[in-house]
């Protein structure tokens, strides 16, 4: 369809595409959703495998840690852009605190600091979701593995290069391409805590 003029069927060859990478604000957004990608990304998956492995066997009441974990995935957008609001305003609490402490306020969401503010709120929603998938890789994986590796003498390193990472590439290939289509949907908060004309580090 991209081949084809958007409001009729002449075949129009790469015109649109022309048209598109020719617009300065499609390059910016590009370059900052790409961007954006780079930082979360990593960050959710790496850090999320971290704290899964910390929890794996190590916790009581699960079940209740699981269901905190999930809770910022059921918070709707618009409850989420009043928190951002609240805390990243001009006005808003943590500018209240710079203030206490003798500084100035600090307009987070119009400045360089947005584009943070935006990785923090992303990382605060899917973090506890990403952490519910590794520990269910994690708990698919056959404690023989283990208790064969520790006989030969493995140590807990070895364990995770050589059987806990290869058993968790299901887990990890699931979990990255959920964490790339979530990391998309950012451009809803973006748009309703900035509006459309908002800092340009957070024009996704």
């Amino acid at each position: 369809r991209s081949f084809f003029s958007a409001m009729g069927n002449d075949f129009v060859g790469l015109e649109n595409y022309q048209t598109i990478f020719a617009n300065e604000s499609f390059r910016l957004a590009m370059g900052n959703t790409g961007r954006f990608l780079i930082v979360c990304i990593p960050l959710l998956l790496t850090g999320s495998l971290a704290i899964a492995l910390l929890l794996y066997r190590r916790i009581r009441f699960q079940d209740l840690f699981r269901t905190t974990y999930l809770l910022p995935l059921v918070v709707p957008v618009t409850s989420v852009v009043m928190i951002i609001q609240t805390v990243f305003h001009k006005n808003g609490l943590l500018s209240a605190l710079f203030v206490s402490l003798g500084a100035t306020p600090q307009d987070w969401l119009n400045s360089k600091y947005a584009f943070w503010v935006m990785v923090l709120c992303y990382l605060w929603k899917y973090f506890g979701y990403n952490v519910i998938l590794w520990l269910a890789g994690l708990s698919a994986i056959p404690d023989s593995y283990y208790e064969a590796a520790r006989v030969d003498g493995a140590n807990e390193t070895q364990c995770f290069w050589h059987i806990t990472l290869p058993q968790l590439g299901g887990t990890l290939f699931v979990t990255t391409v959920l964490a790339l289509i979530n990391s998309f949907k950012v451009f809803r908060e973006a748009y309703l805590v900035a509006g459309r004309y908002p800092d340009s580090s957070i024009y996704m």
